[in-house]
């Protein structure tokens, strides 16, 4: 008998016959001998329809992150009742467990909260009783009884703490792909499914806008070695296996190319060149919660440099509101410049560690597109550029060609 924890996105669950779905692959999952502890998301759509009421009720000003987190949880609640419903209606025996139900405690960052601690006595309690524990995702609760929400994507992180917690055998998360492609399909046509990826190529891929698995959920995998299968919740198929690095893996260069929309980018111009003035700028960043990417600072010339950094084009109004309140005391010259309509595209692969000659293969196949490069930013295992989100198509189709990862 093994303990498995499956998780299953909004689409897996988008109506009731979808949720119909789910529940009989989770029954057979028990009644094959196994312990289940099932993770939903919001049905789809319901999340953004949630999202879409608060702002018409509350039009003149942006509704409080405490209160959209007690709105936005609701959406998982539904799901788990529905799914519960289904399953013993099919004569199976399950229990839905809202978060904090289910001992997860988080920070008290609204609508990006982060996992402190999970006590999850009640999930064994309910799995020892015979049931199958329907867990909502997405959500937690403070040491002081808030509810908070995890982020966009948070339901994966649920899945995975919680398989760490309850020291799961494997964690499945069922989405509406049959795994993790070598670049979206949707895009490039000719992307191939990988087999096995290692933690740190996945984690690449999710922070670079591969939309299979959230970022911190992988890096959460990795820290307390999760091994997680990504796969279909309409079909039987295998999906991809994502594990700790092996030797082996090291033979393919690049593993993929992921593609980011919705970026932008800000640049800081005539900044003094002394110590100190990047903590200012990014202590005020920081302080307003937004999670920055790319950053570029040019070489110092007459004592002054630009700072250029990208982020969710989500996240430039709160981000440009914090630098306007600081930039009169970085110096009389400074000016603050700000651009939509970006976008950034990585390749990753273990492999670049020991491959020489990865990113002038792709500034090349850039430049036969005639896709301009913006910024560069590189790691161990990517090399990431920034381009204008016109030419993502195109760039992507490029690069996946370039790289030999187009299907045979």
């Amino acid at each position: 008998m093994a303990l498995i924890v499956q998780k299953y996105g909004g689409t897996s669950v988008g109506n009731p016959e979808r949720i119909r779905n789910c529940a009989r692959r989770i029954l057979e999952t028990q009644r094959a001998g196994h312990q289940v502890v099932a993770v939903v998301s919001a049905m789809s759509g319901v999340t953004d329809s949630l999202i879409k009421l608060a702002k018409e009720v509350s039009p003149e000003q942006d509704p409080s992150e405490r209160e959209m987190d007690v709105l936005l949880s609701t959406g998982e609640q539904t799901t788990i009742a529905l799914t519960a419903m289904a399953i013993n209606a099919l004569g199976g025996k399950a229990v839905s467990l809202t978060g904090a139900q289910a001992g997860i405690s988080t920070d008290r960052v609204h609508t990006k909260a982060r996992i402190v601690n999970i006590t999850p006595d009640a999930v064994h309690k309910m799995l020892d009783e015979g049931n199958i524990v329907m867990l909502a995702g997405f959500q937690g609760e403070t040491a002081s009884g808030e509810i908070t929400t995890l982020g966009r994507g948070g339901s994966d992180l649920t899945a995975i703490a919680m398989a760490a917690a309850i020291k799961a055998d494997i964690c499945q998360i069922y989405t509406d792909v049959d795994g993790v492609y070598t670049c979206d399909p949707r895009v490039v046509k000719s992307a191939t499914k990988i087999q096995e990826i290692s933690y740190d190529e996945m984690l690449e891929m999710a922070s670079s806008g591969s939309k299979v698995m959230q970022s911190r959920s992988v890096e959460f995998a990795k820290k307390f070695g999760v091994r997680f299968e990504v796969r279909s919740s309409l079909n039987n198929n295998p999906g991809t296996l994502v594990k700790e690095e092996t030797p082996g893996m090291e033979s393919v260069v690049v593993r993929g190319v992921s593609l980011e929309r919705n970026q932008a980018k800000i640049t800081i111009d005539d900044v003094p060149d002394r110590p100190g003035i990047s903590s200012v700028i990014f202590g005020a960043i920081a302080s307003a919660n937004v999670v920055i990417d790319v950053i570029v600072q040019n070489v110092s010339f007459d004592g002054e440099t630009d700072i250029s950094f990208t982020l969710s084009a989500a996240d430039l109004p709160k981000a440009e509101k914090a630098l306007r309140e600081i930039l009169p005391t970085l110096g009389d010259k400074v000016t603050l410049r700000t651009e939509s309509g970006v976008a950034k595209l990585s390749v990753v692969g273990i492999g670049m560690r020991s491959h020489s000659g990865v990113a002038a293969r792709m500034f090349k196949a850039l430049a036969d597109v005639s896709a301009n490069i913006l910024m560069i930013s590189t790691s161990e295992i990517k090399t990431a550029v920034i381009v204008k989100e016109a030419d993502i198509e195109k760039a992507s189709v490029a690069v996946h060609t370039a790289f030999g990862l187009d299907a045979a």
